[in-house]
């Protein structure tokens, strides 16, 4: 990789840093077009894509079963392994549990209730890679918040992943199907024959994920576009270049669109960092991949003149994965609020929020972290107010609501409130 400096960026530098779409554009007709061919034939559509776009012939869509026996069967370390970061995620998303409250605000009693949805649709990625931790990361919220029905979609393979199917059994999925891609989105949206449809779609995937479930928003809800994984880089002069090296490079073995960027005030470090990436990436096994997001014009190593530069630019990229490896890491943590999730410290790896630290690694890409978080239980709730008023409280406000309805020309709203006072 070569260092290029941030000063010296051009618009249209900036634009694939900062505008970054990770291809979706490209792929939106395309994707409705999967999307309308499933609402309208259903699992025809499944088994015609899964022929199509995964060399696979389908017969059962339905594979739950295959999950509980894939449980049984696998290694008693993998089986360990995913208990252990099971547990980890479900104790971070405990705390996250809403409580309903009421108080009273002199005479109104005034309340919020939270309720679970009634289902959700989980995507676990597969293709040129199986994440049996996206399962755990999409169901453990959702069976947290208490959403009664949690159905998970993975690629379609000759013999699925049995760690992914080990995993969505260790979460508490109640359904699996072997589906995939903006196929798999279309039918945890609308349903098939075989596919529930569900309440919500969540979870991470390719450009023709991410393009699904923008297709089918508002016909169900979504998490939010969780595209290719991202992650910056900030790091002073004391950072160890290995270090920030190899998690540019893990990340970058997720996806050829994948972004990784790094950002230093630090001349010397940021040429060895580039120097380092280098070398790492050729000691990998899927070296192609990680070349080809290195080579992305969205990705890169950068010197900045300041560390104030270095703090505006992270804040103006916001990451997926922000990872700040200075000796002032919380200062400036402060002063970078745009971000999916924070990993402080040189031991704090992207590596340990993918499996097993707790925290969510379903988060918003794409520069969508300025308006929203990570997945939560949050996700998975919905909130209703409540309110009693007395006949005093009510009348205390009584004027404050005729005038402001009359103001608005609800003469309507105004008398429903007079009609309670009349004698």
């Amino acid at each position: 990789m070569n260092v290029r400096t941030v000063a010296d960026l051009g618009p249209e530098e900036r634009s694939a840093l900062f505008d970054r779409d990770a291809g979706v554009d490209a792929v939106r007709d395309d994707v409705a077009d999967i999307v309308d061919a499933v609402r309208e034939e259903g699992d025809v559509a499944l088994r015609r894509f899964a022929s199509d776009f995964d060399d696979v012939e389908v017969g059962n869509v339905d594979i739950t079963d295959a999950a509980e026996r894939a449980y049984e069967e696998i290694d008693d370390d993998i089986r360990t392994a995913i208990e252990d970061a099971a547990g980890n995620i479900r104790e971070f998303h405990e705390r996250q549990r809403p409580e309903d409250w009421r108080e009273d605000f002199e005479g109104r009693e005034l309340g919020r209730r939270f309720s679970p949805l009634d289902s959700a649709g989980v995507y676990a990625p597969g293709g040129t890679a199986a994440y049996p931790s996206s399962a755990l990361m999409g169901v453990i919220p959702a069976k947290v918040a208490g959403v009664e029905h949690v159905a998970v979609a993975t690629p379609p393979a000759e013999t699925v992943n049995p760690v992914t199917l080990a995993a969505v059994h260790a979460a508490g999925a109640d359904a699996v199907y072997q589906v995939g891609g903006a196929q798999a989105i279309a039918a945890l949206a609308y349903g098939t024959e075989s596919v529930t449809a569900t309440d919500i779609v969540v979870g991470p995937g390719n450009r023709w994920v991410t393009a699904a479930k923008a297709e089918v928003r508002g016909d169900v809800a979504i998490d939010f576009l969780a595209g290719p994984s991202e992650i910056m880089v900030v790091a002073d002069g004391d950072a160890d270049p290995d270090l920030v090296a190899a998690d540019l490079v893990a990340q970058a073995e997720h996806d050829e669109n994948a972004s990784v960027v790094a950002v230093t005030d630090d001349a010397d470090l940021a040429e060895a960092v580039a120097e380092a990436v280098d070398e790492q990436a050729g000691e990998r096994e899927r070296e192609a991949v990680v070349r080809a997001a290195l080579e992305s014009d969205a990705s890169g190593v950068f010197h900045a003149r300041s560390m104030s530069e270095a703090v505006l630019f992270a804040e103006e990229y916001a990451a997926e994965h922000l990872s700040i490896q200075a000796d002032d890491d919380e200062a400036l943590l402060d002063r970078i609020p745009s971000a999916g999730s924070v990993f402080l410290g040189p031991y704090s790896p992207v590596a340990a929020g993918d499996y097993a630290a707790g925290p969510n690694h379903v988060l918003p890409t794409g520069g969508a972290a300025r308006v929203t978080g990570g997945l939560s239980v949050d996700t998975f709730v919905r909130s209703t107010t409540v309110q009693r008023l007395s006949e005093d409280s009510l009348a205390d406000i009584s004027e404050t609501i005729t005038t402001l309805a009359e103001a608005e020309g609800l003469e309507a709203h105004a008398e429903s409130v007079r009609k309670r006072f009349e004698e």
